[in-house]
């Protein structure tokens, strides 16, 4: 393809991105959705060129930076809550509806193999988040159940890969169970060491640039250096990158500036925007190479697509069967919770008036982990996940891009290659179009409802005055407060600043005297500080929901830039 004509199709997709996108969410619609039929009628279209992207460029350089952008936007109190829910989501169920699927194939195509149908099971077992969670903000899901949803779309294209890959492997030799085990394990180790060392290190590199157009430049390479060095050492690099994106945000919203948090996360939600509305464009533009494919290996296309029906209703009863133990187990604990919930409060309380306790030298770490198990223990007793959340976590099933580029990836003399293809296009496209037409409709029936605005507003006025609270307590009502050059701030700064304080939305006062105007910034910034070791502490105790945090770190953020302008 010439140059000029891809610079076109860039450009065309880009703004058929944007317009979709656009008008979809004033009609209401899952933009996923309209941009994979969308994509569909530009297919079918006479002249309309083949559209047969290299699986490779998918795997290795789109869905990197994907799951990276969420994976940093992620908030990591609120993954490791619903760890356990997300891993079984992420792993066995993937683990389990590749080896059910597989077994399916196998017997429609008994000259398929069995190593060989559980790859092509690997491929059509892990669901795309995306749509889901794109419909669930969109109509007020409880945070909970997007978190769910977020955390597994972020683990499970690894395991789904990590097991294509050992299938693969298998069809060519004899298959060993244990050393499919051995080699899935250190996958996954490896890979999550590769990623939280790139994460760690990444943020430690960015915190000393004090330039955000520099250390968002670094951001955007940093999935691709977790991801390479994961690949050569025989890991998952799509896990080294989830892994590399969990380190920095839980690390760099300490370490780095307010500048640098704001650029970054404006520069990653338009690649997220673009990246993951141009895979669902592209599942659709793809449809005529696809079918053309099948006819020329002399294939039925009608097969693929009744099989493609019959895998998707497997994997529907197999999700379906799948969540509701977890549910249950989930339900059953509740109680426990509230128990729990109640006797670390009764702990806190006595902890708070021993002297003796606060005097040690442990104390104050003692004291957190007992905040933390409090907050957790609320938190689990407070959002419980009911029937009618395992409905929409078992009908957001929804297979999308890493399906179709799984699949391009078999190898060229792989059994049925282009008919199998064909059916992972279905099985994405009838599960993103069915379930994901129909989730919305699923979500009004049962009611289901976040938190109200009311009490989010609530919630954050809350936070945002114990923040002011304990930055008023260290610096403005401190009597040992000194500057950096040891000497003591005059009284009319402090008066001035102690006047504005309490107004979010305050302008820097302006002194007259150089004297003066010299020590507002420093004031300010011991402001800032305080207030953002406050809202970190909040942060890693848990005591608060994740959008409210988020909410607090946005307001922070406006007044640190506001503050620094001057």
């Amino acid at each position: 393809m010439d140059v000029e004509i891809l610079e076109l199709v860039a450009v065309v997709a880009v703004l058929v991105i944007v317009a979709a996108s656009y008008f979809a969410s004033k009609f209401g619609l899952a933009t996923p959705i309209v941009l994979v039929v969308l994509g569909l009628g530009l297919s079918l279209l006479p002249g309309m060129p083949h559209i047969e992207p290299d699986p490779e460029l998918i795997l290795a350089v789109v869905l990197p930076p994907l799951l990276y952008s969420a994976a940093v936007n992620m908030p990591v109190v609120d993954f490791r809550r619903d760890l356990r829910t997300i891993g079984a989501l992420s792993v066995v169920l993937v683990l389990v509806s590749a080896f059910g699927t597989g077994a399916l194939l196998w017997w429609i195509f008994p000259d398929l193999g069995f190593a060989a149908a559980v790859a092509v099971g690997a491929v059509i077992s892990p669901p795309d988040a995306v749509a889901a969670t794109s419909i669930g903000k969109r109509l007020g899901l409880p945070p909970r159940l997007l978190t769910i949803l977020e955390g597994e779309g972020l683990v499970n294209d690894a395991t789904a890969l990590v097991l294509l890959r050992t299938a693969v492997a298998a069809t060519a030799g004899a298959f060993s169970f244990w050393e499919a085990a051995g080699s899935f394990a250190y996958a996954v180790a490896v890979a999550v060491v590769i990623g939280a060392v790139v994460g760690a290190v990444a943020v430690q590199v960015r915190s000393r640039i004090a330039q955000p157009t520099l250390t968002t430049a670094i951001s955007f390479v940093v999935p691709f250096l977790a991801f390479l060095p994961a690949e050569s050492a025989g890991a998952s690099g799509v896990l080294a990158v989830v892994a590399a994106g969990l380190a920095t945000g839980a690390s760099g919203v300490r370490r780095l500036s307010a500048p640098d948090r704001n650029a970054e996360r404006i520069n990653w939600l338009t690649a997220q925007m673009l990246l993951e509305n141009g895979v669902f464009l592209l599942m659709g533009l793809q449809l005529r190479a696809l079918v053309v494919d099948v006819q020329g290996a002399g294939l039925s296309v009608a097969d693929s697509v009744w099989i493609g029906l019959a895998m998707v209703a497997a994997l529907v009863v197999i999700r379906g069967v799948f969540v509701a133990p977890v549910i249950l187990t989930a339900r059953r604990r509740r109680s426990g919770h509230e128990e729990k919930a109640r006797r670390f409060e009764e702990i806190l309380t006595q902890v708070s008036n021993d002297e003796r306790f606060q005097q040690h030298p442990r104390g104050a770490r003692i004291e957190r982990w007992l905040q933390r198990n409090q907050a957790d223990a609320r938190f689990y007793a407070g959002n419980g996940l009911g029937w009618r959340g395992g409905a929409v976590l078992a009908w957001s099933g929804m297979r999308g891009v890493v399906t179709l580029a799984a699949a391009q990836s078999l190898p060229l003399d792989f059994p049925y290659r282009s008919q199998l293809i064909l059916l992972a296009f279905v099985v994405a496209l009838v599960t993103l179009v069915g379930q994901g037409g129909t989730l919305p409709l699923l979500i009004r029936v049962l009611g289901i409802r976040g938190t109200d605005q009311e009490t989010a507003h609530r919630e954050l006025s809350l936070l945002l005055g114990e923040m002011r609270q304990a930055a008023t307590g260290q610096v403005l009502d401190n009597p040992d407060l000194h500057r950096r050059d040891g000497e003591r701030f005059d009284d009319e700064v402090l008066e001035k600043v102690r006047a504005l304080y309490s107004r979010r939305d305050e302008a820097v006062p302006q002194a007259s005297a150089d004297t003066l105007g010299a020590q507002i910034p420093e004031l300010n910034q011991l402001l800032l500080e305080v207030e953002q070791d406050a809202l970190n502490e909040a942060r890693s105790i848990g005591a608060y929901d994740s959008r409210t945090i988020a909410a607090a770190q946005r307001v922070l953020d406006a007044a640190a830039t506001r503050r620094g302008a001057h």
